[in-house]
């Protein structure tokens, strides 16, 4: 009988044993699903007057904006009620709607990425009768143009169509913040933003993560770090800012399903990329306010500048749009000094420092050029572009009344800070308003895997 009940007790261990290992098989089995489960659908998408009103309201940032002299709830009270409205519609009028940029450039840094990795990323540059007469002598010339390679997904793909009435040139000055020279027009070519959305191409794995790793190692400062000086804070939270805010352009307008061409809201991504860390957020917000500084700096020579695209009804509307953004009452009550840079390069550092953090900023644009999906290239470098324009206003003068007879912007910088401006706008308005759901959705998965495990556990002790 002993011996009969020794086996039956071996039996039930080796049962139990199984449980066990089953069990814990089963667990990492789940939460290997659960992390590549379908991404949250917004049926919503694209509508704001139907946002999620529950999250409105439940901002988890308080205060004011570190380094800023702005607070988040004005911030966002301001971005939802005057500025992303005006910017919405000005970055649509024909002034701000084309953007001359260099697609095709040697990368600098690591020739294997010269051309794109991703057959989706790939397109053929489009025939030179494609585009109106005034835009040749910026085009470079093409080998034999048919559009027969525009082959794989089209998410990635520039389109270049343009209309025939846009651009009579203006005056070019080459921006001593960035690696382009602006003034060299052979390889230069204007693509329409409206038909080239920022938002996801499938660029992502080795190639999308060296970008950011040459961003960060080799020209941000490490951060956060006690000797570091305020400036140098201050690049490294400006490319966090950026970097946050492509992050949730991606995820606000992201591919749901390739087989029906279904977009929509993926705000895992934007959970997992951005809120999830606190400093990324405060640093979009930081971001935001540096170049809403930068443009409300500039008010009386953006306000004076020429908006002419040969459309006089749609140049006067782009007139009157600056006028309301540069000039709104709300704004001045309410923010009327976003950032002060007036506190930096002081001490006897101060002009050496301004040259170094330069320097970084600059490598960090020629970076742009090793970007392997060519509209994720467009992007970068019109944000890019359109930061170093920032940095040029705030950091050309210290005095704002000599402004206006220093300060000397081409067009193009002028429709890059705008634009760059608009995204930032989307950026801290959909992380304002879909923010809550995003962490709600997040801790309910939580909860549910929590509930699992427990069962299981509970099933392995009652066996």
């Amino acid at each position: 009988m002993g011996e009969s009940e020794e086996k039956k007790s071996t039996k039930r261990d080796k049962m139990r044993w199984r449980w066990v290992i089953g069990a814990s098989i089963t667990i990492v089995l789940a939460i290997a699903l659960a992390s590549r489960t379908k991404p949250e659908i917004s049926p919503n998408f694209g509508d704001t007057n139907k946002s999620c009103q529950c999250s409105q309201g439940k901002h988890r940032h308080k205060g004011t904006v570190e380094d800023c002299c702005c607070d988040y709830e004005t911030v966002d009270h301001l971005n939802g009620e005057v500025l992303h409205p005006i910017l919405q519609e000005l970055v649509k009028t024909p002034f701000f709607r084309y953007y001359k940029v260099k697609l095709w450039c040697d990368c600098p840094f690591w020739p294997e990425d010269h051309m794109c990795r991703l057959r989706d990323c790939s397109v053929c540059e489009c025939p030179e009768s494609e585009f109106p007469d005034s835009f040749k002598p910026f085009q470079r010339t093409l080998s034999s143009g048919d559009l027969k390679c525009r082959e794989g997904k089209p998410q990635a793909a520039v389109d270049r169509t343009l209309d025939s009435k846009a651009f009579r040139g203006w005056t070019e000055t080459d921006n001593p913040w960035t690696y382009d020279d602006e003034t060299d027009n052979s390889e230069m070519t204007y693509v329409n933003l409206q038909l080239n959305p920022e938002r996801y191409t499938g660029y992502n794995g080795t190639s999308a993560r060296r970008i950011w790793d040459a961003v960060y190692s080799g020209n941000c400062p490490k951060y956060p770090a006690e000797e570091l000086c305020q400036e140098e804070k201050i690049l490294y939270k400006l490319i966090s800012g950026l970097h946050s805010s492509i992050s949730v352009h991606i995820a606000s307008d992201y591919l749901i399903d390739e087989a029906t061409n279904l977009w929509g809201h993926n705000l895992e991504i934007m959970y997992y990329r951005v809120l999830q860390y606190p400093n990324r957020v405060e640093n979009l917000y930081f971001t935001f306010l540096f170049v809403l500084r930068a443009v409300t700096k500039a008010a009386e020579y953006l306000e004076q500048a020429e908006y002419d695209t040969g459309n006089p009804t749609e140049d006067l509307k782009t007139q009157s749009l600056m006028k309301q953004l540069l000039y709104d009452p709300k704004l001045q009550a309410a923010c009327p000094l976003p950032f002060d840079e007036a506190k930096l390069w002081k001490g006897r550092r101060g002009p050496e420092l301004k040259q170094k953090i330069q320097a970084q900023f600059k490598n960090i644009s020629a970076v742009m050029d090793c970007v392997g999906c060519e509209k994720c290239r467009l992007w970068g470098k019109l944000q890019v572009s359109g930061l170093g324009t920032a940095l040029k206003i705030l950091f050309s003068v210290n005095d704002e009344e000599n402004l206006i007879q220093i300060l000397q912007l081409q067009r193009n910088e002028v429709i890059a800070l705008m634009n760059l401006l608009n995204r930032l706008s989307e950026s801290v308005k959909f992380v304002h308003e879909m923010g809550a759901a995003a962490e709600m959705g997040r801790m309910h998965y939580s909860s549910r895997l929590k509930s699992l495990v427990q069962r299981i556990l509970a099933s392995i002790v009652n066996t």
